[in-house]
């Protein structure tokens, strides 16, 4: 049995919060601790927002049970027509979390069968202190960078495995691989880019989601990967056209990091193409299909590159506009 983070936060914030509320006397004192379990969550940002819309769904639960139970009397028809009241309300209001703990003070409310200041500020109180704790526990999040890192040498291995499978294939298509890259790495991205949205929620300025857009261009050269092996099939593995297809494969294989190394793969392509493209036109059916795949791979190949590129590109700029920004601000320009 494995006992997680969000687990023993959650375990001791309601603890503290029953605690709290025991000890100021507060009637219904246990749905302090209730209220915390349901106010903890994943991130910061999903904690505030869930605290944000329990706040206003309680306040509003509490004027609509005052009208309606003060009007209608404290009976069973009165609440349904309290909750047909206050559920569209929320959903409209966008604060849909808040109904079940605003249906706690509702029928806490009910049970008392009167309103007056001092059970106002009861409810209120407990309020107060669930979901006030539970944002207090969530004010720490542990950051996801490690494993994050993790992931992405996991990925860029793959990577690297798949581009020299497929250049080994080039020059023995009798060569075995049961292509367990390609089904890991497609989970691994689905795993990382979630992980990595969590950490941009809880750790990080939304301008500084450099894990997320790595793990994107990824994706998206990973989508091109698996385009491009049916065209690399389809070569002649006899063919010089092959052989230089798998040649630049290795080497972009020893390529594969974090770092920018596009450009000079693009520039390498674009000699392959102008070198196939000065050389004698195919003669035969077999040679036309293999020239075609090859230019299919090129510009394939291409857009691959690019889309590192331009992250590398983005992220430079981002770097340089925060530094600039800091400058400004420390020369009292902002």
């Amino acid at each position: 049995m494995k006992i997680g983070y969000r687990t023993v936060k959650t375990a001791i914030g309601t603890g503290l919060s029953l605690a709290i509320a025991q000890w100021l006397g507060l009637q219904f004192y246990s749905s302090a601790a209730v209220i915390t379990i349901l106010c903890i969550k994943t991130t910061k940002k999903k904690s505030y927002q869930t605290a944000w819309e329990r706040v206003l769904a309680c306040v509003l639960g509490l004027v609509l049970a005052i009208l309606v139970f003060e009007l209608l009397g404290y009976h069973a028809w009165g609440l349904t027509i309290l909750m047909l009241l206050l559920i569209p309300l929320c959903v409209k209001l966008k604060a849909t979390d808040g109904i079940t703990t605003a249906t706690v003070v509702i029928l806490h409310l009910y049970i008392l069968k009167e309103v007056s200041l001092p059970i106002v500020i009861n409810e209120g109180l407990l309020i107060v202190i669930g979901i006030g704790m539970a944002v207090l526990a969530n004010m720490h999040m542990p950051s996801s960078e490690k494993k994050l890192k993790e992931i992405q040498q996991q990925i860029e291995a793959n990577f690297k495995a798949i581009l020299r499978e497929l250049a080994a294939y080039l020059r023995d298509k009798d060569q075995q691989w049961d292509g367990k890259e390609i089904t890991e790495t497609a989970q691994l991205l689905k795993e990382a880019k979630a992980l990595a949205l969590r950490d941009i929620e809880n750790v990080a300025p939304y301008d500084c989601a450099y894990y997320y857009r790595y793990f994107e261009m990824r994706e998206r050269q990973f989508e091109i990967l698996e385009r491009i092996a049916p065209s690399v099939s389809s070569l002649d593995h006899c063919c010089q056209e092959s052989l230089i297809v798998g040649e630049f494969l290795d080497r972009l294989a020893g390529a594969v990091h974090p770092g920018n190394t596009a450009s000079h793969y693009l520039e390498e392509l674009e000699q392959i193409s102008r070198r196939f493209k000065e050389s004698a036109l195919p003669q035969t059916l077999e040679e036309f299909e293999t020239r075609a795949a090859v230019y299919h791979f090129i510009g394939e190949m291409k857009r691959y590159l690019k889309i590192k590129r331009d992250l590398w590109i983005k992220q430079k700029q981002k770097e340089e506009t925060k530094k600039n920004k800091f400058n400004w601000k420390k020369e009292g320009c902002l």
